[in-house]
């Protein structure tokens, strides 16, 4: 057993600050094969107190420990309007906090509720696929892979569609912040800007719902009774803010970089052609795709993990996109196998106590998107196959991906 990370190492401290290199968004699979080779799964790096883990194992028995906490430093952010609507996310609550915050939004994922929404989404897929007859080329990103999530996510939050559009500009500021937004200062000053107009909005919201409840996510967690398990006014923002996003941000990026993939392994997707609805569709493509590429959780507690001693305070980066790759679990990792018999043990949507509440809807909207497309364009081509990616190393997508409907 290894009870402390040995001494520095060059090639791992270049590894680990390539790893946020933005020349790496359209391709960092080769790279973290790099980090792979230099750690055996986990790779210790003291300059930074932590360690790099890309094995599945590895990643998975983190995720899964009552040692691992989430949200380790965002106490210590400097304080801006963006930092106080991320800190009051479930996402960076552990332990009873945690759950009491989870339980509350829960009853939005179950599964008949969930299947409920298969209709709205084949709905929503006719109307925005309807635009695309006729034409020579469309942006996927545009047109479908940011409407569709949004209006799905909104509806069963209650929300107005005449709102869209600044809905998903917010989304893709909380990402930009939940991603560690690094750029200007105008960057960080508009995020702010929407931080402090996202506050607004559902502050007045949630007067509205708790004076007039209506259908929706929303109305029923402002309706919450008094006592212990009444979200405070700021937990309500933060949580549904969060509700938006994720609900949005992973189906986003996964479309347009599926259809990358699928282009890449043309094989793939005459499969799916031939065969419209098979079960691992989905799992494969978060498999393969990741569209949150990295996690991390700080370490309450000692943890051993595949033989080495990992210690209180360290931070750990979990490389879910390695992950999913892990030669050990999915032989020939790169390829999509349909019928790849152990799909699901993906890490797209992380495991243990913050695994995604939105995973069941995230994989229906998932399937049903690649089946009409298969359906209705067979012969869809990408008509650029190296497009320009959104400037997020963690919640990783193409800004735009233009395809030939055919």
């Amino acid at each position: 057993m290894t009870f402390s990370p040995p001494g520095s190492d060059p090639a791992r401290l270049r590894a680990a600050e390539a790893l946020w290199n933005p020349a790496l968004l359209p391709d960092p699979y080769p790279h973290y094969e790099v980090v792979r080779g230099l750690g055996g799964g986990l790779m210790p790096l003291p300059e930074w107190n932590g360690w790099f883990l890309t094995s599945h194992a590895a990643v998975s028995a983190v995720l899964r420990s009552p040692a691992a906490r989430s949200g380790g430093g965002i106490e210590a952010m400097p304080g801006s309007d963006g930092t106080r609507l991320l800190q009051g996310m479930m996402l960076w609550h552990n332990g009873p906090s945690h759950a009491r915050l989870r339980s509350l939004v829960s009853a939005a994922f179950t599964p008949r509720v969930v299947e409920e929404q298969r209709e709205l989404v084949r709905g929503l897929l006719r109307d925005l696929l309807a635009s695309w007859r006729g034409q020579d080329r469309v942006d996927v990103v545009a047109t479908l892979a940011h409407p569709l999530p949004a209006r799905v996510i909104m509806a069963m939050l209650g929300l107005s569609g005449e709102d869209e559009a600044r809905f998903v500009r917010w989304s893709n500021s909380v990402a930009e912040l939940i991603g560690g937004a690094q750029g200007s200062p105008e960057l960080l000053a508009r995020i702010d800007a929407d931080a402090r107009e996202m506050r607004g909005y559902f502050r007045d919201l949630v007067e509205d719902l708790r004076a007039r409840p209506r259908p929706g996510l929303l109305s029923a967690l402002a309706a919450t009774g008094d006592g212990a398990e009444r979200l405070s006014g700021d937990e309500l923002l933060s949580n549904a803010v969060l509700l938006l996003t994720a609900g949005h941000e992973t189906t986003s990026n996964l479309i347009p970089g599926g259809l990358l993939e699928l282009a890449r392994q043309p094989e793939a997707w005459a499969a799916l052609v031939e065969q419209l609805r098979r079960p691992g569709v989905a799992d494969e493509l978060l498999r393969v795709v990741s569209p949150v590429q990295v996690d991390g959780r700080q370490l309450g507690a000692d943890l051993t993990v595949e033989g080495t001693a990992l210690r209180a305070g360290q931070f750990t980066q979990l490389l879910l996109a390695a992950a999913n790759r892990d030669p050990a679990v999915f032989p020939d990792p790169a390829r999509l196998d349909w019928d790849r018999p152990n799909s699901a043990r993906h890490l797209a949507f992380a495991a243990g106590p913050h695994y995604c509440l939105g995973a069941s809807l995230a994989r229906l909207e998932i399937a049903e998107v690649f089946a009409a497309l298969a359906e209705g364009f067979p012969d869809l081509r990408v008509a650029d196959p190296h497009p320009r990616y959104k400037p997020n190393l963690i919640l990783r997508g193409p800004a735009e991906l233009w395809v030939q409907p055919g």
